[in-house]
């Protein structure tokens, strides 16, 4: 019976990792190219709010109290979005310092001892 219950739970939290809009977008923004793109998909939480204040006004107005799940469902889905802008920039910041420190490393690995820089190349001709 444990078995069951744990092969359901996994195939139930794999489905939703792998469907739902949220995970989607908060699985692209954790990748390096989505950093950048995280406090800006903060605005699709307003979506998920008003379909929430939506939900909750139907339920006070007399509607089936199974709308309850709906909003607990957008609550946490705006509470995730919303989060997600912050964290992201804050791995964005460290990715590009961990970038800078080394790019540093590299060029002072490549340059030779006491040259700070290479001159631009000058283009001159072999007549002259």
């Amino acid at each position: 019976m444990f078995e069951f219950i744990l092969a359901a739970t996994a195939r139930s939290y794999f489905f939703l990792r792998r469907f739902m809009p949220t995970a989607l977008v908060i699985d692209a923004i954790h990748t390096r190219r989505g950093l950048k793109w995280g406090v800006p998909a903060m605005l699709l939480a307003v979506p998920y709010a008003l379909a929430a204040i939506y939900c909750r006004a139907q339920v006070e107005a007399g509607g089936p109290g199974w709308l309850n799940l709906l909003v607990i469902l957008c609550l946490w889905n705006t509470l995730k979005i919303l989060l997600i802008g912050p964290i992201s920039l804050l791995k964005l910041i460290a990715v590009r310092v961990r970038e800078a420190v080394a790019r540093r490393r590299m060029t002072r690995a490549v340059l030779p001892e006491g040259v700070e820089r290479f001159d631009e190349p000058t283009l001159v001709s072999r007549r002259s």
